[in-house]
């Protein structure tokens, strides 16, 4: 299977957000042939004040039905559908009954949704430079761990924060996952001391390929403050190497994962027969 994460630099307008993942997705597809592309965290919606998410949200349809979606939905089905790749969305803003949810959807080639995840752990937190986030108050987390198949390979999801949670990681593990998606939009703040540092960690820990589509770069709040968020898209080995990265910028990344160095890896160091539960 041939992997491609993109590295985007969103903003507030959803046509443009959505034109951007096109682009890249159509580059990466005419050059590198992948199985699968994969999207950043809410790569659809990102900025803006709580008015603008509430406004680029979308009402999903039921699972398994073929109903019509919203935009950032609709375009991630007909991308699956005209490429012939399976589509790892990232995540989009979903609306909820009460609350927004940051959710992931997935699609097969012929464009059936494959699985739906929605972030479980909630960034509340002051970051190093002293920026306040609360995303807790506008979404809910999610409480389902999620995994599916694509061209034979067992795949989980997560989403951003998700990384610092290891519990989250050895359940997709358990169910036997191979390769775990992360799209993340990680402040600079703490993605320059902490993003590959935790990957490779949560890597080596489940001997699992992880893929970690990301966005990069500045984008305005509702009253205009800026953010910044740390891209580094990568994907990384079970042995815990960086096997293919985006450097800063607008960017994708192309890889190959490959299910006989995982069998070796797990075989060489079986941890999840000698894990003990205490």
């Amino acid at each position: 299977m041939r992997v491609s994460v993109m590295q985007m630099n969103p903003g507030a307008n959803k046509a443009d957000n959505i034109a951007q993942a096109r682009r890249l997705i159509e580059n990466a597809v005419e050059q590198d042939r992948p199985n699968i592309v994969s999207l950043p965290e809410v790569w659809d919606s990102l900025g803006g004040d709580r008015s603008t998410r509430a406004a680029n949200a979308e009402v999903l349809p039921a699972k398994g039905s073929n109903e019509p979606g919203g935009e950032a939905y609709e375009f991630l089905r007909e991308t699956a559908r005209q490429a012939k790749v399976h589509v790892h969305g990232g995540s989009i803003i979903e609306q909820g009954p009460e609350k927004l949810f940051n959710t992931t959807v997935v699609f097969n080639p012929d464009g059936t949704e494959l699985a739906r995840y929605r972030k479980m752990h909630l960034f509340d937190i002051v970051a190093p430079d002293g920026t306040g986030y609360r995303e807790s108050n506008s979404y809910g987390a999610g409480d389902e761990v999620v995994t599916y198949e694509a061209d034979g390979v067992k795949v989980g999801c997560a989403i951003c924060y998700d990384v610092r949670f290891p519990d989250l990681f050895w359940k997709l593990r358990e169910q036997g996952a191979e390769l775990i998606f992360l799209p993340s939009a990680f402040t600079l703040a703490t993605g320059k001391d902490h993003w590959e540092t935790l990957i490779r960690g949560r890597a080596i820990e489940t001997q699992c390929w992880f893929a970690a589509p990301a966005t990069w770069g500045k984008h305005l709040e509702g009253r205009g403050d800026p953010r910044f968020t740390y891209g580094h898209s990568m994907v990384v080995n079970p042995w815990g190497h960086v096997v293919a990265q985006v450097s800063d910028g607008i960017g994708w990344t192309t890889t190959r994962i490959d299910q006989d160095l995982t069998a070796k890896v797990r075989a060489d160091m079986p941890v999840l027969e000698h894990r003990k539960r205490v």
